[in-house]
């Protein structure tokens, strides 16, 4: 693979204790110790009212995470490409789902219905921002934060437009949960451009190997990295909150890893 060199605008992150960039920064940075405790997350932003009834958890952790994106990139969200990445979308509605099924009335709500499928958070998105740019949905289990990043670069240098890349996972329900350990909801937004901007924080320089995966000297974060497969942006967010240059590795598939060399904006 050729190596792939895009630059960062605007972040976005909530997480347990983490509420949006301005102040994860400040713990990933070490200005303040992270205090573990249940996400906060705002009503679905900018949705109809009907729209944001419906909107569960993976969608709401996208929205906020890509609008405190947007906006700390001042970047018009109307205007953007995006790649929606997670490694299992929707877990509550998958669970109710099957509850259902399992059930003596197995009749699905089409509200259920309409929201179990991989690019809900997308299509929802689209009506919010009222963005006709072109989204991509996927999912690559504990690499699917590596395979979002690999695609999202992919478009912003193919077609030299600006994308925002939106990485989110969250639990699921007993008895799911027990079998795929994911311990709370996180979500990343990224806003990338294909050239450096006023205000951008560094420039990312992407190439795919074999290496293990970069690990956090701070137990609790290495905790929530190694737990969610979205927080394995954490190793990256913690060099761009403190401007470092960098180089790590990000877990992928098959004992591949996606490199990336982390260079601060001047």
């Amino acid at each position: 693979m050729n190596r792939l060199q895009v630059h960062v605008q605007g972040v976005g992150v909530y997480g347990p204790g983490l509420s949006g960039w301005a102040q994860t920064a400040d713990v990933l940075a070490g200005r303040q110790p992270l205090v573990m405790a249940p996400i906060n997350l705002p009503p679905a932003e900018a949705l109809p009212p009907a729209e944001r009834r419906r909107a569960g958890v993976s969608i709401k952790l996208a929205f906020a995470a890509g609008f405190d994106a947007v906006r700390h990139a001042g970047a018009d969200p109307a205007t953007l490409r995006s790649v929606f990445t997670s490694s299992g979308g929707d877990c509550d509605n998958c669970h109710a789902i099957l509850e259902t099924l399992a059930s003596s009335d197995r009749a699905v709500s089409p509200t259920r219905f309409h929201n179990s499928v991989h690019n809900a958070p997308s299509g929802y998105w689209s009506i919010a921002a009222a963005c006709r740019a072109t989204s991509t949905s996927l999912s690559a289990y504990d690499g699917s934060f590596a395979a979002g990043l690999l695609e999202a670069a992919t478009q912003v240098l193919s077609s030299g437009e600006s994308c925002l890349l939106l990485a989110y996972d969250s639990p699921y329900p007993v008895p799911l949960g027990a079998l795929r350990g994911i311990p709370y909801p996180f979500g990343v937004g990224l806003v990338l451009t294909a050239a450096p901007t006023a205000g951008a924080l560094a420039m990312l320089d992407l190439s795919l190997g074999r290496q293990a995966p970069s690990r956090m000297a701070d137990g609790p974060l290495e905790a929530m990295r190694s737990g969610v497969p979205a927080a394995r942006s954490l190793s990256l967010l913690q060099t761009l909150a403190q401007g470092r240059q960098e180089r790590m590795s990000l877990e992928y598939l098959d004992g591949m890893s996606l490199d990336v060399e982390v260079h601060a904006a001047a």
